[in-house]
């Protein structure tokens, strides 16, 4: 064990960590030439498409120092707020990490979120100013940035690129020096923890794990302890580029484990793994429930594929523990199921992998937030979904969740941040001067507010310096009014929405607008509504297409002309009766994107 480090990189989106990863593979040897290709550890298609990390990759890499071999697992992270979840998984399994802050970009906000969940894990710290190949770089300021974070010596902080691997020799001696070795007894019953999974069509479910204490030798009768079931250890072994097989893994070790598993189910992340005939006494302190933050509708566009988009969805669910789901129906778009994600990027990238990984065509309706309903006999009610809400007399006031929302910014664009935070109902709660040119913002604003498009103006208005990280504080009451959208009297379940009541009329005549643009007209008037209860604030109304009954009449008495018209209106109106709009799928996403 003394020769075993665990760490893991974290970072900021695009501050260079996989490129990082790509060179600390290179000069170990892991990776053989002809395998190596830019950001090595992206096996994703979409992961290479928009050249962000996804999920969390572990790799086991060898290296000599001072004439001895240490064996160094390296699990690379993603950067974007959207999936901290992956991140806070992969530091449970480790001792280390290294923090990568981009030399041009100086410290974001989701350095520090990432830096303070590695502290609450009692994580070893090693400083990296990546990029420094850059003519932009700014060494010398962006060091100071480190320090006041940290609190390490200037000396500490190891300067590299991870484009021409300067640097990177003395990054993986600070790993052997500073990193400490995996703590853990090999003879004490065995306790692994599950730190990701995913799913093989020939092999069934492959676990990761890491073990904390024990030995595990394959063939060996294997028990999970939350889900109480017992399987053998068919195959186990490490990871390399590709999975390699071993005899047995003791305390201290990152691999994987093949038992046959076929239910996904049955796998949980975080759970922990021990021996049946030699149990141990507790379960590892596993990780905390994921808080989905968006909620969206996820339905098939084939009512018969509702089976296999469960199927894909469980899947999906073992390798990105963070996506949650229940089943619900709609009036509208029959049956599917309600999603919780982290963030909007979260739901674009679950929407394409069901997309390009399992082939399954999906609608998915406008994303909400969960809000409390106390009633007037005073119970609470949680609701996720606006068609969900009791009736008007019943409610005695709606409450929602809040989030306080740091953005760091350049100090030429504080004005216009704060403009855009006030907006979207925001409140002022600090702002303080990181350096003299960089602002910490922090609000308190609405997470319904921030869903929708937040993000995307915050980075065009500040030219995509300011970065943004947020956590949920607590629920308060709000006065939000249920938004109907009628389709000829009909209410479409699929595009309601609770909104502010300030915003509610706005909001309602810009969708009523955009609705005239894309339904197609009919052979009968159609009538689009925006209401709230039974009061109509906005109307817009599709032209029926028409054919001219009077062309016939030339000349004569206006009556004539009269008669064949209230004719015409007669069938139109018993047309109108069992006519039925179908509303196009661009319907549902044009609401995400009015503005």
């Amino acid at each position: 064990m003394k020769s075993l480090r665990n760490f893991c990189i974290i970072a900021h989106i695009d501050h260079g960590k996989s490129t990082l990863a790509d060179r600390l593979l290179e000069i170990t040897g892991t990776v053989t030439d002809r395998d190596l290709q830019e950001q090595v550890l992206d096996d994703m298609e979409l992961e290479r498409e928009r050249g962000i990390t996804i999920k969390s990759h572990a790799i086991q890499m060898e290296y000599e120092y001072n004439g001895q071999n240490y064996i160094l697992n390296l699990i690379d992270t993603p950067g974007h707020v959207d999936f901290s979840y992956e991140v806070s998984r992969s530091l449970a399994a480790c001792e280390g990490a290294l923090l990568i802050v981009d030399a041009a970009q100086g410290i974001q906000a989701q350095t520090i979120s990432n830096l303070y969940l590695a502290i609450d894990n009692d994580l070893e710290i090693i400083p990296v100013l990546n990029k420094m190949d850059l003519e932009a770089a700014m060494p010398e300021e962006v060091k100071d940035q480190i320090v006041d974070l940290i609190g390490c010596d200037r000396d500490d902080i190891i300067e590299a690129s991870g484009k021409t691997g300067y640097g990177v020799d003395r990054i993986l001696e600070d790993i052997i020096e500073k990193i400490p070795p995996p703590k853990g007894d090999p003879d004490a019953p065995l306790q692994a923890l599950i730190f990701d999974s995913i799913f093989n069509s020939y092999r069934g479910i492959i676990a990761y794990i890491r073990i904390m204490n024990g030995t595990l030798k394959k063939g060996e009768f294997v028990k999970f302890v939350n889900t109480k079931k017992e399987y053998d250890a068919d195959e186990i072994g490490i990871l390399k580029l590709k999975q390699k097989e071993k005899k047995q893994l003791s305390a201290g070790d990152v691999g994987y484990i093949i038992s046959g598993i076929k239910s996904s189910k049955e796998v949980k992340v975080g759970d922990t793994i021990t021996h049946t005939d030699r149990p141990c006494d507790k379960a590892i302190k596993g990780f905390e429930e994921v808080k989905p933050m968006v909620f969206a509708g996820i339905y098939p566009v084939d009512a018969d594929d509702y089976e296999e988009l469960r199927a894909s969805i469980e899947k999906l669910q073992l390798n990105d523990a963070s996506l949650t789901f229940i089943p619900e129906s709609s009036a509208a778009l029959g049956f599917g199921f309600r999603c919780g994600f982290l963030g909007l990027l979260h739901m674009e990238i679950i929407q394409e992998r069901l997309d390009r990984e399992f082939d399954m065509n999906v609608i998915t309706t406008v994303p909400n937030v969960s809000y409390k309903v106390i009633s007037k006999k005073g119970e609470t009610i949680e609701v996720h979904n606006p068609s969900g809400l009791p009736d008007h007399n019943y409610i005695d006031h709606i409450e929602e969740p809040y989030i306080i929302a740091q953005i760091i910014s350049k100090n030429a664009y504080v004005g216009s941040v704060m403009n855009l935070c006030i907006e979207k109902r925001g409140t002022l709660k600090n702002q303080v001067y990181l350096t003299s040119n960089r602002v910490e913002i922090t609000f308190e604003m609405p997470l319904g507010e921030i869903v929708f498009d937040f993000y995307d103006k915050l980075k065009s208005i500040s030219k995509g310096y300011a970065s943004f990280d947020y956590h949920q504080s607590a629920y308060k009451p709000a006065n939000l009014v249920k938004l109907d959208i009628l389709l000829n009297g009909e209410s479409v379940d699929a595009l309601s929405t609770l909104i502010h009541r300030d915003n509610a009329y706005d909001f309602g005549r810009r969708m009523c607008v955009k609705l005239k643009e894309l339904i197609p007209r009919q052979q009968f008037d159609i009538a689009i509504q925006a209401a709230i209860g039974t009061k109509i604030i906005a109307r817009e109304t599709v032209k029926a297409v028409r054919k001219d009954v009077t062309a016939k009449c030339y000349g004569g008495d206006i009556t004539r002309k009269r008669k064949l018209l209230e004719k015409q209106k007669k069938g139109k109106k018993r047309m109108r009766q069992v006519g039925n709009v179908e509303v196009p799928q661009q319907a549902f996403l044009a609401v995400l994107k009015l503005d």
